[in-house]
């Protein structure tokens, strides 16, 4: 509206609330559900049939290949990629005692939840939104819980959080904390619209990480996590991870190039390939 004064007359923007599978279907992992686009499909589905012009993602949902006559050329500014840590009993997951029970429906905080700390025990079907998986600490069902830390300040509930996990100790998921914008393909006045909105610096990251996601072609049942930023010389470090689900394997990779697309993509896709070749057939299965 800003950028653009006929968006800011009365009615120019209407927003369009969309229910997907994976808001509606709670009761199961979301791998047996049928893995990605399950955020997704019902939203793209309204895009290609012209119900709505454009389509705010969340980018850790949005799978690798878009549909057909859809482009993503719109990131927003990226939130913070971190992990949040929430017990009412305990600081840290160093501090909770053996055997507690940390809950989280993600395969990439559960591999490496119990790569570095095997006493603990992982819930592994703990999904619902942020409200549902509070009550469900508050019950005592769990001990803990992991949330994307971007999820926590865009719903302005981060009074809940007991530490943030680093880096270093919580790998973020692909394009965590990035939000993304879709528009059919042949609409060039809203690819104009979207251009004014996106922020480049979180597009190439997100971009460098999906290409490494792509690679692996990972699915909800492949513990992955990738991150791209921007260090103090001003170029990309990519830092790549893949697991197996019980946590016993962890296999890191990194890569510093220029920050710049074509090189981003190409580092993401090379630290994929490693990863695949060191984890050799058999590694995703286990």
């Amino acid at each position: 509206m800003a950028s653009h004064p006929e968006l800011a007359e009365e009615g120019a923007i209407q927003i369009v609330i969309i229910k997907t599978t994976g808001d509606k279907i709670l009761s199961q992992p979301l791998a047996d559900i049928g893995g990605k686009g399950l955020f997704t499909k019902e939203i793209d589905e309204a895009l290609i049939n012209g119900d709505i012009d454009i389509a705010v993602h969340s980018m850790k949902d949005v799978p690798t290949y878009l549909p057909d006559k859809t482009i993503l050329p719109c990131n927003l500014p990226r939130e913070d990629v971190r992990d949040a840590f929430i017990s009412l009993s305990a600081a840290s997951l160093a501090d909770l005692p053996s055997g507690s029970v940390v809950g989280t429906a993600s395969l990439r905080r559960k591999s490496q939840i119990l790569h570095r700390y095997p006493s603990l025990n992982v819930e592994e079907n703990f999904r619902g939104n942020v409200q549902t998986r509070l009550r469900k600490l508050s019950e005592g069902i769990v001990q803990a819980t992991l949330l994307a830390l971007a999820g926590l300040k865009r719903l302005n509930m981060t009074e809940n959080v007991s530490s943030i996990l680093s880096i270093d100790d919580m790998l973020p998921a692909v394009a965590q904390g990035a939000i993304g914008i879709a528009c059919r393909s042949n609409d060039d006045k809203m690819a104009e619209y979207l251009a004014s909105l996106n922020h480049e610096e979180t597009r190439l990251a997100v971009s460098c990480e999906r290409a490494f996601l792509e690679k692996l072609e990972g699915s909800c049942r492949t513990p992955i996590a990738g991150y791209a930023s921007r260090n103090e010389d001003g170029n990309c470090l990519f830092r790549g991870l893949v697991a197996s689900p019980d946590g016993t394997r962890v296999l890191e990779t990194s890569r510093i190039g220029s920050y710049a697309f074509e090189d981003m993509i190409k580092m993401g896709k090379d630290a994929g390939e490693e990863l695949l070749s060191r984890a050799g057939p058999g590694f995703f299965s286990r």
